[in-house]
């Protein structure tokens, strides 16, 4: 995954740069030096410092920073999260990706303690999904654990989850698992294998069938998950999904299931209010 960060940020530089910031280029000497101190300008969790020192560092190495605040601090406005020395020409070309990338992370990290928090004292976690931007899924991913939530698969790779689309062009529940072990034996993978089911017929049929190592319950309403969770009875890790929000968060998860996923965590979140600004 690591390569997927450097291409990220390599495209990235390549979008906003193109053949050369004019405005910088036109203005700044090339000797130049100076600083800039990165301000919170809105309370929250910070995420994204690990990053930009990969941006950083990137696209001039020389670029020295000093740190003050950490992936997964709480900040509030005006604490100053780090300062960065050295060419004045490239501060200013880099600004704008470093702040791009934490102020999405941190939007993420700030909305993941949110929900974690709402499920202090009971052993559910919160997931992400994979409802994220393209190309940009590692790094939101990264701002979900720095949050305090639990990665669920990063892409169509590390995991089998046999959702109802799959199962209706499969011919059905057991057909599908069947069809997945077999895969998994072919191909001599070890992967986990999910199922989604949509009502108590299709969980009982699972249980049946067998050979899965984690149930999804799909639009399941808090009264039919809890019944769920008792028929399942810890023979299955357990998965809460589809339409719960933070307000009905806690509802489900004191159902007992292990997991909620949550596809607000990095699809339609805020960006942190961040400033790069120069200083002494």
């Amino acid at each position: 995954m690591e390569n997927l960060i450097d291409e990220l940020i390599k495209l990235a530089f390549a979008e906003d740069i193109g053949d050369g910031d004019h405005t910088t280029l036109c203005c700044i000497p090339s000797d130049a030096e100076g600083a800039q101190k990165l301000i919170v300008k809105e309370n929250g969790v910070l995420a994204g410092v690990e990053m930009a020192k990969r941006i950083f560092a990137a696209f001039d190495p020389t670029l020295k920073m000093e740190q003050f605040l950490n992936d997964g601090d709480e900040v509030k406005v005006g604490d100053v999260a780090f300062i960065v020395r050295g060419k004045v020409q490239s501060l200013l070309q880099t600004e704008r990706l470093m702040l791009n990338v934490m102020q999405r992370m941190s939007g993420i990290a700030t909305v993941t303690r949110r929900y974690a928090r709402q499920l202090e004292g009971l052993k559910t976690r919160v997931l992400d999904t994979r409802k994220t931007t393209p190309g940009l899924r590692i790094i939101e991913k990264e701002a979900v654990k720095i949050g305090g939530g639990v990665n669920h698969r990063i892409g169509l790779f590390d995991m089998i989850l046999l959702k109802d689309n799959h199962v209706d062009f499969a011919g059905g529940i057991t057909n599908a698992i069947k069809r997945a072990q077999a895969y998994l034996q072919e191909k001599g993978k070890d992967l986990k294998i999910e199922i989604e089911v949509r009502n108590l017929d299709e969980l009982q049929e699972v249980m049946e069938c067998g050979g899965v190592d984690r149930i999804m319950l799909d639009n399941f309403s808090p009264e039919l998950t809890r019944k769920a969770v008792e028929m399942i009875d810890g023979r299955f890790e357990t998965e809460s999904s589809g339409g719960i929000t933070f307000d009905t968060l806690r509802s489900y998860a004191e159902c007992g299931v292990d997991y909620i996923s949550v596809g607000a965590l990095t699809h339609s979140v805020k960006g942190l209010d961040l400033s790069f600004k120069a200083c002494e």
